[in-house]
């Protein structure tokens, strides 16, 4: 017998305990019968200031990965969604993306796993992007050479980078709008086809939106495609308005 209110998938999102948009982006873009459940990976809030510490970090959130996917595998899930985008990149481009997939499928058997380093390059193919693009997130200096390495495994030029102010994880949730607008501003350029937003706690989906109508060319917030992605990989064709092209279009 099918879950009564996710009748269509029940999704099981793991997410790091400091992120608080993920849960509410995914909610705004959820059909009707599919469930979203979201666990936390227990992540203590501050601020990497030097590769190491990045590293350090890293190897917390790993070290929490897997419980939330046990706990997350108690309510019978049909599809794991990463609720986190740097791990999905992060320290190995498209290898670290196939690492964590491995482990939590040692967990979740043969469930589908979505994350950020798969959604990414299906929406570029899905926008027709072909030139360069300009990336975003809140990474500080540490995020330019990974995000660099990620893009460049799938083939993917990127013009700029750069990251909007950010004093400590948590606090990356209350980015102001004015904020992520001048950081688009930074990286957008007559040779940028397209925007493309990394870190799953800045609430870019919206911004995304409304960044398209006078860029005129598409930004891709990552909480967005991720959703997107997985739901398409369950042939499922919701489409919401709000949130950029890619949502509401494809």
């Amino acid at each position: 017998m099918a879950n009564i209110l996710g009748w269509r998938k029940v999704f099981g999102i793991p997410t790091p305990s400091v992120n608080t948009v993920v849960q509410l982006e995914y909610e705004a873009l959820r059909p009707v019968g599919c469930v979203n459940h979201c666990e936390g990976i227990r992540v203590p809030d501050g601020r990497p200031t030097t590769p190491e510490e990045g590293e350090r970090l890293l190897a917390v959130i790993d070290a929490a990965l897997e419980d939330a996917v046990e706990r997350i595998m108690t309510c019978r899930p049909d599809h794991i969604i990463l609720g986190i985008s740097a791990e999905s990149i992060w320290g190995g481009g498209l290898g670290a993306a196939s690492q964590i997939e491995s482990r939590i499928k040692a967990i979740s058997g043969d469930l589908p796993v979505t994350q950020a380093a798969q959604a990414l390059p299906a929406a570029l193919k899905a926008l027709g992007i072909k030139g360069a693009i300009g990336v975003v997130h809140p990474y500080a200096d540490l995020g330019d050479p990974q995000l660099r390495r990620f893009f460049a495994d799938i083939g993917q030029e990127v013009a700029r980078t750069q990251s909007v102010p950010v004093t400590s994880l948590a606090e990356i949730a209350h980015t102001p709008v004015r904020a992520m607008i001048d950081t688009i501003k930074a990286v957008d350029g007559d040779d940028v086809e397209a925007i493309v937003q990394f870190g799953a706690n800045l609430p870019f989906g919206r911004v995304a939106d409304a960044a398209e109508t006078w860029l005129g060319k598409p930004v891709i917030a990552v909480n967005v495609a991720t959703y997107w992605h997985a739901l398409r990989r369950e042939g499922i064709e919701h489409r919401v308005e709000g949130y950029g092209a890619l949502f509401s279009h494809f």
